[in-house]
């Protein structure tokens, strides 16, 4: 039999579960990463060695966050790939050493809005 038995709209031909071998949740103690997540390869972590043991879609996220932060969000557009997919995979990372995640500043952390007006308009009087 000649040519594919597949297409380009096909979609992927790997499914989800099977890149994150089952799992829909990441790592042992179940961290859980916000769309704004920001995340950066860690030069310090795992050597190039341990690196190449690691799955295709891992070394693409790795690829992607290497040169700049990224967003969670970022990275599932930017590789293709489903949310609930790259939050377990970037788990992976980095329970191995291999990314490092700043978690968003909470809400009531944030300035009170009443504050920010007063210093844009302090600004403004300038």
């Amino acid at each position: 039999m000649t040519g594919q038995w597949y297409d380009a709209d096909a979609g992927p031909l790997v499914r989800p579960y099977a890149m994150t071998g089952g799992r829909t949740r990441s790592g042992p103690h179940g961290v859980r990463f916000d769309l704004i997540a920001l995340v950066v390869m860690d030069p310090g972590g795992a050597d190039e060695a341990a690196r190449s043991l690691l799955g295709p879609e891992h070394r693409a996220l790795l690829a992607l966050c290497r040169d700049e932060t990224q967003s969670v969000a970022e990275l599932a557009a930017d590789a293709d790939l489903p949310v609930g997919v790259v939050r377990v995979l970037l788990g992976d990372l980095l329970e191995a050493g291999h990314v490092k995640v700043s978690r968003p500043v909470p809400p009531a952390q944030l300035p009170d809005e009443r504050i920010l007006r007063e210093v844009i308009e302090g600004l403004r009087a300038l």
